[in-house]
């Protein structure tokens, strides 16, 4: 776990990264968070960044809601109001710890391009292999089929993403059904999301999240407030986009709605 604190913050932002990643591609977001008044948390989910076992490979999705479950508690603390922001399959984890975990002082949530379904899901073929693999060999692995050119038009990040030797580029057959099975459950039992102010930020052109999807299961939710925002020609990680200025400019606002 990581933190980046100021001086008199006003809030806490957790930041939850997503599949492949790890909290140090976030560096630029937490920055931005700081200089308006607002302290970060981050850290890495299990089997990506810097925390031990098998890359790319889970038991059971509850582990990452475990691991996030403990950066809230760590943003409690100062007992100032929570905000968490969750990434693509950070996103769908930010999703079902608020279904099933203590949402006590989590004054709002941000989800960017959430895994609600993937663009591309796996021929039928495949889909019954991985279910017979993650029984048999749960932990034997495959290329996840996230490529640098579908998740942004940034040339640097690209670059960078190219080069990071955190990167996870394969994931287990136990992972992708649970992965299967948490996106299952989030749009099966959209009254277990809490009566929270939301706000998804969703990117127009994604190669690796269903955007379809996602707008299917925010127009379940029946909340007090909530607040969805397409960005036409973006690609899947809005936050590293050209335009990411922008897009944090939306961010930023809907938290000062909420703690001016």
């Amino acid at each position: 776990m990581w933190k980046w604190e100021v001086a008199d913050p006003r809030g806490v932002v957790v930041v939850v990264h997503g599949a492949g990643e790890h909290h140090g591609r976030y560096q630029w977001l937490a920055q931005k968070w700081n200089s308006h008044g607002l302290d970060v948390v981050m850290g890495d989910l299990p089997g990506q960044g810097k925390t031990r076992g098998k890359r790319g490979h889970i038991q059971s999705f509850n582990q990452y809601l475990d691991s996030v479950e403990e950066w809230i508690e760590e943003a409690r603390i100062k007992g100032l109001p929570v905000f968490l922001l969750g990434h693509s399959m950070g996103g769908l984890v930010v999703i079902r710890t608020l279904m099933e975990r203590n949402n006590a002082m989590i004054e709002g949530v941000i989800l960017s391009s959430p895994c609600l379904g993937l663009s591309e899901p796996p021929a039928k073929t495949k889909e019954l292999a991985t279910k017979i693999m993650h029984r048999i060999t749960p932990a034997l692995s495959q290329n996840s089929g996230i490529r640098s050119e579908l998740v942004t038009r940034n040339e640097d990040i690209r670059e960078q993403y190219l080069k990071d030797e955190l990167r996870v580029s394969k994931v287990s057959a136990r992972w992708y059904q649970e992965l299967s099975k948490a996106m299952r459950l989030a749009h099966r039992y959209p009254e277990k999301f809490p009566n929270i102010p939301l706000f998804v930020l969703q990117s127009g052109e994604d190669y690796v999240v269903n955007k379809y999807d996602v707008r299917d299961w925010f127009n379940q939710l029946t909340l007090t407030e909530k607040y969805y925002k397409e960005w036409d020609g973006l690609y899947h990680e809005v936050f590293n986009e050209p335009e990411r200025e922008d897009v944090f400019r939306h961010a930023v606002g809907f938290v000062n709605l909420l703690i001016p």
